[in-house]
Order: structure tokens, then C-alpha cells, then sequence
């Protein structure tokens, strides 16, 4: 009987073990589906006017493929191989890198050994989607076959035949150097055109296989353009200069019509690489130039040239211009896309590649299922904005976006280094920019008198015009913004920064002037021996500041000392807003504009919560201060005379100060063990939290505070509200109730109420909303504490274990970030279940069931290593998440498996008309990173 019991047993277990299983794979299943934002450090830029299809590559040997909104494509190789050229072939699209293109690499060094001849320096996708001719380092031209990648040896162009075909003044490999160009006669297939680096260039005709005619340029070539008409050749050279060559005709060497320098004879010239458009028949053609300035004066510019009839502009870039085409122009840090059509050449507003990191991204903030009026108006504060865009609808239009229309509208909110929060549409593949808020008016800082230069005078030569948004620079790194919380039902809003600055925002239709007041909370609360050595808070503009349509500042809490708000959390019903930082936690409430409570965290040992710049580590902490005492030093004695050091400086300890405020360090392998209370950074607020359940009584519920901190305690305050006619004047007060030490003293990152239910309790305003059920009050709640090393649940009120779940072995997982998520099964859409979504230092995440608190799934997602990509991620209400792959670029993932946000698109190649495919925009079909 025994064992019968047993085995029935056994039986029984696995049975609800399979059904279990069967649940987690309807509600769970990890993918890592889109990524945000603007390719990291690209390299090269290819266009089909065909397929209307824009392809990005980058160092890293990534491709990436756009065309409408929605049309996304990634391809990666499987070496690190920067891709410099991308060109379009029929049926398929193929990227270069510094030495190989797929196939030709292997059977060009069958032909010539050293690696130096047959790096590949210049590529040409012929029309007749049958041939691909490769220029090389060594001068020699190779003819593949496509799309199968076969030589064509009888037809290669070797650098004999060609000296053999032109004047003996310009024989011998010397006088030509590399392939620098390759360009097909738009009027006649068979003639290609040959441009060498010291300047030659020679037209071949690819049936007779011989020169038919040469262009005596003596200056290093850079780039060739053939005009539409096929009549005229333009060439730009290294001093600066292009030219303009005829070469209709019989006659074997073409004639110099035009010789010119854009901007003046100067020795001293950075490159000059352009493109020339024709327009319209019967207009001028647009002539573009990339480079081409003094570089004693404009060295450091990186600007495109527009010509157009008298009308020239120098479009002025923040970053390195890797390559442009027709409309669109690539820099290293951003797209963008300009209508020459409408007066005043406006830019026309990307819905996708926008640089998320015009202004180096701080933190994140995720908002599922906005309400529609909330939407409405974000949206119609960002368009009055964007009254200088373009009213041109997105040129590329390339494929078909299948995916169903997104079922909700999600907000991400990113905080910057320079004191913005911009809002993005995070509802479908397209990260669309909605809004940006800029915090910085309210303060006074000190602006770079520099700013102004990039906008330029009437009259001023270079005529200079500012375009892109990407800004690496701060006027004041005190105004990163460092914690963000959106309550979209009210339209309340709250950020903190780096110097220890709370605002409080609503939304306004209109624009408003006024004052805001700082109310100072001293979170030291008078005790002696401490004297902050960090940075100074931000000075308040006394007088009235006009603020444009949108979110707006009405009060505001400065942290003494003003050190990095760590925490931040906004209840909206109770118009209260509570915030910690390294030495304790305080409540505001926004409606009186008053403290309802300070509390400081400090040990009296922890001297390093008062350095500024935070640590974990006494030593990274000491070292990192002797690295940059060295860096001041040699700065200073090397040169005295260049005063912006000290920006640079202090631009770094800020990035550095935001970077250790995540408190995220290289994993630790270890075991559980006890932390001494002496450990720096204990009183560290990590959490906070509010909750109305159940302190003094079971039978009475009641507002609530919680607090959690990097020793391992969890402060809870009762909250007595006063009734709501009497809001307005009767205090908010707070009072002690609950305080819980850890044994192990982990940092606690997280803190939970579960109802009578086991399940969370609902956001404020939600239930008003009919957005969800009313907490149940009815059974005992449960208060759920995740440190960095296990889940653990208590009984409220009394507070005593009920169950837990350690998370930290023997391999040292902690848990780095927690949220809350709602899975809904694939197979029912009355079934679902409430979990917690964790990151770890590992890279891995996990989802813990409750309120039963245990471990479904694990998947490894960041490389452990990547310590920046598990600092920067954040969950969704949704089961999703997003974290930096690099400053500019979010990866998006989803632990669920209903909720899934990915591409689903379509591009139909047509193979009847493969010279659609040729991208004649390009100048050379080669990447300015190359030279």
C-alpha cells in the first residue's frame, strides 16, 4: 500500500507538473525583437531608388535595412568587419568591409598575395544587375559575375592594360596609386569610368576592353561625379578644388572647362567629396560638397555645401559626415534628411534612426496603455514644437509593414545629461520622438558663449547652417536628469537630477509664466561631523520664466546636500512625492508646497556618502580620484593656455558620477554573507514606496510609506491625509510604524504589497479609472521585500516571514532591476497571471510567479560584462523591457509571450528592371570613413 500511495502520488504530481509547463509556455517565452535609435558608429550608407530602401552598415559588421515606417531588415556578419561600402545588387543587398566582399575576397588573393593589392578600395554595381567591378589598393580592377561571385579573369582590368592604353607621362603603378573611384556613363552601360588616387582618371570601355578616353588630373582625386547627359565629368581633389571636365567627343583626352575652389585658395584644405543633382530640366542643378573648409579656421567642422543657382548654404554637423545621397545626409551620430524643395531647405522629421542620444541618456522611464487625452496632448505639445520641420511626408517608402496595429499606446521617457526628458511613441517597431521637456530654464546655468557660433550671420562666410539635434555637450552636468515618474491619469509628473533637484510638472495646453520656488530639504537633519565635498546645487531664477506649451514646473524640492536622487516615486491621488539619495529619503507634498517628512539614512561611518560622486568600492573610488588628480595635473602643465579643461573635467566626474549612482559594478562571484553594517553607501536610499494597506490593525487600512536602502533596511511611515474639502489647508502627516533590518543587510531593491488576493495593489487612479479591480481589503495583506539576494514575503500587520525565495548562489546572481507584469495566455484571453520580472548581474532575467514567489522561467538576455546595458534596463507593465546596446541604440525584448512588438515586413524585388537597383545618387559608391 505504501507504495501504491506512492506511485499514485508520483503520478498526480507529474500530471499538474505538465499542466504547469504547458501554462508557462503559453503565458512565457523570451525574444529579443527590435532595436531603437541610431545605429552605432556606422560606416557606410547605401539607397535603391528601386526598392526605395535605405541600408546602413557598421563597424561592428551589421547591416541594417529600412523602408517605411515599420520596414525593418538586420543582417549581421560573423566577423567584426567594419563595413565601409553598401551597395544594392538585384535580389539582394551586398556590404563590403576593408578587405573582402563575401566570395571575392578569397578568390582575389588567389591572384595576388599581399593583401595590400587586392584590398578592396572602390565597388561598382553595374546596371545590368550581371557584374560587380571591384577596385583595388593596387590599381587592378576586378569583374565578378553576379549573383554567383565568379571572376571574370578575361575581363579584369589590370593595371597594365590600363598604363599600356594611356600616354607613357601617365605610366607606371606609381603615378596611379588605388582604385579611388568607379563610375558608370548614365547614358552608355558598356563605358566605365576609371579614377585613380594620384588623379588620373580613365573612361573603359568594357566590350573592345580598352581606354577610350583620359582625364589628365594631376591633384590627389577624391571623388567623381558623371552628369546626367553623360557629357561632362566632375572631379574633386585634396586642395580643396573641383573641376569640370568634357568628355563627349572623340578625342582620346578630355579638355578642363572649370576649375574651382568653393572657399578660397588655401594650401591648407580638408578634403572635398561631392555630389551634383539635377533638379529639374529647366532649373540649375543642385551642386553638394562635403568638406572643402580652411582647416586653420574650420578644422574642426564637419559641413555639407549646397549650391543651388546663388543660393549656397553649409549645413553644419555635430559629428563626422560618414556618406550622403539626393536628400538624405549620414553622420556619425545621426540621419538627417533634408526637403530641397520648400523654401528654406527645412529638415523633414525622421520616424525612425532618431539619435536617442542627442544628449547622452541617464535613465528611463516606461508607461504602458496611455490614456487617449493624455496622448492627444502630449502629442499636440510636441507638434507646436516642430513647426520648423518639413510638412513632406517621409520619403522612403520602401516594403510593406505587415504587423497588426499596436494594441495600446506605451510612452518611453529618456532623462538626459542636459537636464531634458524627451518622449517617445514606444507603442509599435518605430521609436517615434512625441515631445521633449527641457528642465533647465528653471535654473541658472552657465552656457557656453560658444553656443551661437554654429548659427552664423547674414553675410558671413562660410555661410554656416546648423542642422541635426545630436549635442554631446551640457551647458551644466548638475542638470542630468536621474529618476522619472509619469502618473497618466492625473498628468502629473516628477523628475530629479544629479544635483539633488526635485520637479514637480503638470500638463498645460497653454503657454504660463511663473515663479518656482525651491523648498529645501535638509536630509542631514542637523547632525555634526559631516560636510558634503561634492557639487553645489543649481541656483533658482528668482524672476518669472515663460514656459512653452506642455509640462510645466510649479514646484520644486532641493535635496541639502545636493547629491544624486537615487529613488523617486509620485502618488498623484494623494498629491504627494517622495525621494532618497544617499543620505535619506524625504515626502513632499505638491499641493501645499511643504515637507511632510525628512528622514536622514546616513552612518555616522559612512564619511563617502558626503564625497559626491558615488561608490561602492573605497578603492575604485580612490583610485578613480588619483586617475583624475593625474589627468588635472599633466593637463594643467602641458596646457596652461587651453581654459575648457576644466569643462571637460567636470563634464567627466558628472558622466562618472552618473554611471557609479546606478551602483552597478562588475559581477562579484560569491556566497551569501552577512555585510558589515560599516560598508559604505548603507543609508543609500535604492526604493520607495507607497501603499494604502494595513500598519497598526488588521482592520484598518491606511496610506503608507515604505523605504528601502542599500543596508538591507525597510522604513514604513503611517500617513494620516486629511479629508479632501479640508486638502488644501489641514497638514499630511507621517509617523513611524514599521522598521525592518535584513539579516544579511542586501541592498533592498524592491518593496510590494500584495491584497487579500495576492495580488499587487493597483496604481493610483487606476480604480477611479475603471482600469482595475479594487484591491481586495478583506483578507490579510502581504508585504513582499526583494533584496539583491532573495524575494522575501511578510505578514502585515504583524510582520512576520511567511516565505522566501534566495535567489544568490554559489555563482553570485543579484538581482539588478525588478518590476511588475501582467502575462496573458496565447491560447485564452480570460486567463493571465501577475509576475515579477528580474534582471540580475549576470545578464540573465527571470520571472517569479505570485504571489507564491517562485522562480518560471530564466533566459540569459546581457552579456554579463555589458555593466552600462543592465544598468540602463527597464521593465514594462507588459512583460516587455528595453536596455543600451550602445549610447544610442535600445534593444527592446519581451519575457511574454503574447506581448510582442517586432518587425513583420515585405519587400517584393522586382527581377524584370534590376537597373532600378542602381544607386546613381552615390558619388563613388564608397564611405567617407574610408579616406
Amino acid at each position: 500500500p505504501l507504495k501504491f500511495f506512492g506511485l499514485t502520488n508520483r503520478f498526480r504530481r507529474h500530471g499538474q507538473e505538465s499542466q504547469r509547463e504547458r501554462i508557462k509556455q503559453e503565458l512565457y517565452g523570451f525574444n529579443k525583437t527590435v532595436e531603437h535609435g541610431f545605429p552605432h558608429q556606422p560606416s557606410a550608407l547605401g539607397f535603391s531608388p528601386g526598392l526605395q530602401l535605405l541600408a546602413i552598415g557598421t563597424r561592428s559588421g551589421a547591416i541594417k535595412l529600412y523602408g517605411g515606417p515599420g520596414v525593418e531588415f538586420m543582417g549581421l556578419h560573423d566577423e567584426n568587419a567594419a563595413v565601409t561600402q553598401v551597395h544594392f545588387l538585384p535580389h539582394q543587398v551586398s556590404g563590403c568591409s576593408t578587405h573582402t566582399l563575401a566570395a571575392p575576397y578569397h578568390m582575389l588573393h588567389s591572384h595576388f598575395a599581399p593583401p595590400s593589392v587586392t584590398r578592396v578600395t572602390a565597388v561598382l554595381a553595374h546596371s545590368s544587375g550581371d557584374l560587380l567591378l571591384l577596385g583595388t589598393e593596387g590599381g587592378h580592377v576586378f569583374i565578378v559575375k553576379v549573383p554567383g561571385f565568379r571572376e571574370l579573369e578575361e575581363r579584369n582590368i589590370s593595371l597594365e592594360k590600363v598604363t599600356n592604353s594611356v600616354p607613357e607621362e601617365y605610366g607606371g603603378r606609381r603615378s596611379l596609386e588605388h582604385v579611388e573611384s568607379l563610375q558608370e556613363n548614365p547614358v552608355n552601360p558598356r563605358q566605365v569610368l576609371i579614377g585613380y588616387g594620384r588623379g588620373l582618371m580613365v573612361i573603359w570601355d568594357l566590350d573592345s576592353q580598352s581606354a577610350v578616353k583620359h582625364i589628365p588630373a594631376t591633384q590627389q582625386l577624391e571623388s567623381v561625379w558623371w552628369t546626367e547627359d553623360g557629357g561632362h565629368v566632375l572631379s574633386s581633389h585634396s586642395d580643396g578644388s573641383y573641376c569640370r571636365w568634357k568628355v563627349a567627343g572623340d578625342d582620346p583626352q578630355s579638355e578642363q572647362e572649370k576649375s574651382e575652389v568653393p572657399y578660397g585658395e588655401d594650401p591648407q584644405k580638408v578634403n572635398t567629396v561631392f555630389l551634383s543633382v539635377e533638379a529639374d530640366k529647366t532649373q540649375p542643378p543642385f551642386l553638394f560638397l562635403s568638406g572643402g573648409m580652411p582647416r586653420a579656421s574650420y578644422g574642426d567642422r564637419h559641413c555639407i555645401s549646397v549650391i543651388h543657382s546663388k543660393t549656397h548654404v553649409a549645413l553644419d554637423f555635430t559629428s563626422r559626415i560618414i556618406d550622403f545621397f539626393k536628400h538624405i545626409h549620414t553622420v556619425e551620430e545621426e540621419l538627417v534628411v533634408i526637403d530641397l524643395q520648400t523654401e528654406g531647405w527645412p529638415v523633414i522629421q525622421t520616424p525612425y534612426l532618431v539619435p536617442l542620444h542627442c544628449s547622452a541618456i541617464t535613465c528611463s522611464h516606461h508607461v504602458s496603455a496611455i490614456p487617449l487625452k493624455l496622448w492627444e496632448r502630449v502629442l499636440s505639445a510636441g507638434t507646436l514644437q516642430n513647426t520648423h520641420y518639413s510638412k513632406k511626408p517621409w520619403p522612403m517608402t520602401g516594403g510593406q509593414n505587415l504587423a497588426p496595429d499596436p494594441p495600446q499606446r506605451d510612452l518611453l521617457l529618456t532623462g538626459h545629461e542636459d537636464g531634458t526628458v524627451r518622449f517617445w511613441d514606444a507603442s509599435g517597431v518605430c521609436l517615434y520622438p512625441m515631445y521633449k521637456l527641457s528642465t533647465a530654464g528653471v535654473f541658472l546655468t552657465d552656457s557656453d558663449p560658444n553656443d551661437n557660433l554654429n548659427q552664423g550671420t547674414e553675410g558671413e562666410w562660410p555661410p554656416f547652417r546648423k542642422v541635426g539635434c545630436f549635442d554631446p555637450y551640457s551647458d551644466d552636468p548638475r542638470l542630468g536628469i536621474q529618476k522619472i515618474h509619469l502618473c497618466k491619469y492625473s498628468g502629473y509628473l516628477t523628475v530629479a537630477g544629479t544635483a539633488g533637484q526635485i520637479l514637480v510638472l503638470e500638463l498645460n495646453d497653454e503657454a504660463a509664466e511663473q515663479t518656482v520656488e525651491a523648498t529645501v530639504a535638509d536630509l542631514l537633519q542637523g547632525q555634526e561631523g559631516f560636510r558634503w565635498k561634492g557639487h553645489t546645487r543649481l541656483e533658482v531664477r528668482e524672476e518669472p520664466v515663460t514656459f512653452p506649451p506642455g509640462f510645466q514646473p510649479f514646484a520644486l524640492v532641493q535635496c541639502q546636500p545636493p547629491a544624486v536622487v537615487t529613488a523617486l516615486t509620485l502618488h498623484s491621488e494623494w498629491k504627494l512625492v517622495t525621494f532618497g539619495t544617499s543620505h535619506g529619503f524625504g515626502l513632499y507634498d505638491y499641493q501645499q508646497k511643504n515637507n511632510v517628512l525628512v528622514r536622514c539614512t546616513l552612518n555616522p561611518s559612512d564619511q563617502l556618502a558626503m564625497e559626491g560622486p558615488l561608490s561602492r568600492v573605497k578603492s575604485i573610488k580612490k583610485s578613480l580620484r588619483q586617475s583624475f588628480r593625474r589627468i588635472r595635473r599633466s593637463r594643467v602643465s602641458l596646457r596652461k593656455h587651453h581654459v575648457n579643461n576644466a569643462a571637460k573635467l567636470q563634464q567627466a566626474n558628472a558622466r562618472l558620477e552618473a554611471e557609479l549612482a546606478e551602483m552597478e559594478l562588475a559581477p562579484v562571484q560569491r556566497k551569501i554573507e552577512p555585510r558589515s553594517p560599516d560598508d559604505s553607501f548603507t543609508g543609500l536610499v535604492r526604493t520607495l514606496y507607497f501603499a494604502d494597506t494595513f500598519l497598526s490593525d488588521s482592520s484598518h487600512n491606511t496610506p503608507s510609506l515604505w523605504a528601502g536602502t542599500n543596508g538591507g533596511s525597510v522604513f514604513a511611515y503611517q500617513l494620516r491625509l486629511p479629508p479632501v474639502e479640508r486638502r488644501g489647508e489641514d497638514p499630511v502627516t507621517a509617523h513611524p510604524a514599521k522598521e525592518i533590518q535584513l539579516m544579511h543587510r542586501a541592498p533592498v531593491v524592491g518593496i510590494l504589497v500584495l491584497d487579500g488576493h495576492g495580488s499587487p495593489l493597483p496604481e493610483p487612479l487606476e480604480v477611479a479609472h475603471d482600469l482595475a479591480r479594487s484591491p481586495d481589503m478583506q483578507g490579510s495583506h502581504s508585504l513582499l521585500v526583494i533584496s539583491e539576494e532573495q524575494f522575501k514575503v511578510f505578514t502585515l500587520p504583524k510582520v512576520s516571514s511567511k516565505m522566501k525565495l534566495k535567489l544568490t548562489a554559489i555563482d553570485g546572481s543579484r538581482v539588478r532591476r525588478v518590476g511588475v507584469a501582467w502575462f496573458g495566455s496565447t491560447r485564452t484571453d480570460d486567463y493571465g497571471e501577475s509576475g515579477l520580472t528580474v534582471l540580475t548581474n549576470q545578464g540573465d532575467l527571470h520571472v517569479v510567479s505570485l504571489p507564491g514567489v517562485k522562480l518560471q522561467v530564466q533566459y540569459p538576455c546581457i552579456r554579463r560584462e555589458d555593466v552600462s546595458g543592465i544598468a540602463s534596463c527597464v521593465f514594462t507593465k507588459h512583460g516587455q523591457g528595453f536596455y543600451l546596446i550602445s549610447p544610442s541604440e535600445f534593444e527592446r525584448f519581451s519575457l511574454s509571450a503574447r506581448c510582442v512588438v517586432e518587425p513583420r515586413s515585405l519587400v517584393e524585388v522586382s527581377s524584370e528592371t534590376p537597373s532600378t537597383t542602381q544607386p546613381r545618387a552615390l558619388p563613388d559608391g564608397a564611405s567617407v570613413e574610408r579616406r
